[in-house]
């Protein structure tokens, strides 16, 4: 997991990803999600990843209703992205990672 060591100024996102077990779905959303959260958001990220098979109790306390969810959790709002990210300009977007800028680091 990233998170540590970022420079001040630069907010940690805490993200947590619900998959339906061992699917391909699931693992390109895997995928999809690592490679844009170390391309943008290096050190600047800790990311949870929850099969709803193996932690149920996980997904109905946050009122997950269809997989993959993509959870974005703030001080003051938690956001939803739910499919299996493969639009990479609305995950970008979701992320707050603004469609010129290529990395943090």
């Amino acid at each position: 997991m990233a998170g540590e060591g970022h420079p001040e100024g630069v907010p940690t996102q805490h993200l947590k990803l619900y998959i339906s077990g061992n699917t391909s779905r699931s693992s390109f959303a895997v995928h999809q999600l690592k490679a844009v959260c170390e391309k943008y958001l290096h050190g600047h990220y800790v990311l949870e990843v929850i099969d709803i098979y193996q932690n149920s109790s996980a997904a109905r306390d946050d009122r997950i209703v269809a997989v993959p969810t993509l959870m974005k959790l703030d001080p003051e709002f938690t956001r939803r992205l739910i499919g299996d990210l493969s639009d990479l300009a609305k995950l970008k977007s979701f992320l707050g990672i603004h469609p010129d800028i290529e990395s943090l680091s």
